[in-house]
């Protein structure tokens, strides 16, 4: 299946919290969208990975996407080497994606940084005809594939964007996808103990970033990104 945007995550909700609402505007679009999430966020202090299994799933609804797949990497302890690269190289020739989204360049939890150099390098191997690469279980060797754009979202570090998405129609989906994960977010009656994403104020902080964007573009709500290129456009009149 061709994708025409895939999202990875360090973790699940990563994509949710950094670009829900333009993904659900995507979806809206009519573009096929997916989510790769590298780990399944085994070491988070609420909950379990069974449970964000679940709540993956719920929030992949939520938003619409075409496919959700977790590549089960170690939470807190993967790395960016050889052998990471060439799964995330096989996700990305699997999809065939126009553009990738991932996590912030820094951050405050270590997986975020590391995801994001990881995913940016394996897109740009990915392009290596000489890089041989098979899915488990396929005959077919996969044919190379580099995404046009890899952006980055941003995440709990306030970071300057090169670019924000206009997402005033879609920023209450952003926020049912992120309440999916009812274990991880502000529960008044949850007897789990308290984490930096676990109170009101975060949660509150989603909304309010998102409205700060939109203020600054001139709309009600904005998602910020980072490029590693010159963003381009067609026309004077293409921006708003």
């Amino acid at each position: 299946m061709k994708l025409d945007i895939l999202v990875f995550g360090a973790h699940p909700d990563d994509a949710e919290l950094g670009a829900g609402a333009t993904i659900a505007k995507e979806v809206a679009s009519g573009k096929k969208v997916g989510i790769i999430d590298l780990t399944r966020g085994e070491l988070g202090t609420r909950g379990s990975a069974e449970i964000r299994d679940r709540e993956a799933a719920k929030a992949a609804e939520i938003l619409g996407v075409v496919v959700r797949e977790n590549m089960e990497f170690a939470d807190g302890f993967f790395v960016n080497d050889a052998q990471h690269q060439l799964k995330v190289i096989e996700m990305i020739r699997k999809y065939r994606p126009e553009i990738v989204l991932c996590n912030a360049v820094d951050d405050r939890h270590i997986d975020h940084a590391k995801g994001s150099k990881l995913v940016s390098d394996a897109c740009f191997l990915s392009g290596l005809k000489k890089i041989d690469t098979k899915l488990y279980g396929e005959e077919l060797w996969q044919e190379p594939w580099r995404p046009k754009q890899v952006y980055h979202y941003i995440q709990w570090k306030n970071l300057e964007p090169d670019f924000v998405v206009e997402v005033s129609n879609y920023i209450s989906v952003k926020e049912k996808a992120i309440m999916a994960y009812s274990s991880q977010f502000f529960d008044p009656n949850s007897k789990e103990p308290e984490t930096p994403i676990s109170s009101r104020n975060f949660t509150d902080s989603v909304n309010y970033r998102a409205r700060d964007l939109g203020r600054l573009i001139g709309v009600e709500y904005g998602e910020g990104f980072t490029a590693e290129r010159y963003v381009a456009v067609k026309s004077l009149d293409s921006l708003i």
